[in-house]
């Protein structure tokens, strides 16, 4: 249902998804685009999705505008790319904002941690 518009909108969502890995990235979305696609106004959209190296980690079968996002940015490869390299979390709010975070920072950033605690202990 929502199929046509994000692939309107996945060349932004692919640059945004290279720049989130620095820092977290914002996509105003046009209301209009999918109240008209959808069942109006009133659908409540909001939804997250996680990315865990290249698949989605979470459960978003009920949630079509999130399921269609999904489908169209793993049936492009190089969105797959991008998606298989980190992991990312991809949520939209009931402004019609996205937000898109690389998760994997805060992932590494721990893994240093644990090895430079690792490290001054063996000392």
């Amino acid at each position: 249902m929502y199929v046509t518009i994000w692939n309107k909108y996945l060349p932004i969502i692919r640059i945004l998804l290279k720049r989130s890995v620095t820092t977290e990235q914002v996509l105003d979305l046009n209301r209009i685009d999918f109240e008209r696609a959808g069942s109006g106004r009133k659908a409540g959209y909001k939804f997250l999705i996680a990315f865990k190296n290249g698949r989605v980690n979470n459960i978003i079968s009920g949630i079509p505008l999130a399921a269609d996002l999904a489908q169209v940015m793993q049936d492009d490869s190089a969105t797959r790319e991008i998606l298989s390299a980190n992991n990312f979390h991809i949520s939209l709010n009931t402004k019609f904002k996205v937000t898109i975070t690389c998760t994997s920072i805060g992932e590494v950033l721990n893994e240093q941690k644990t090895v430079e605690v690792s490290d001054t202990t063996a000392v």
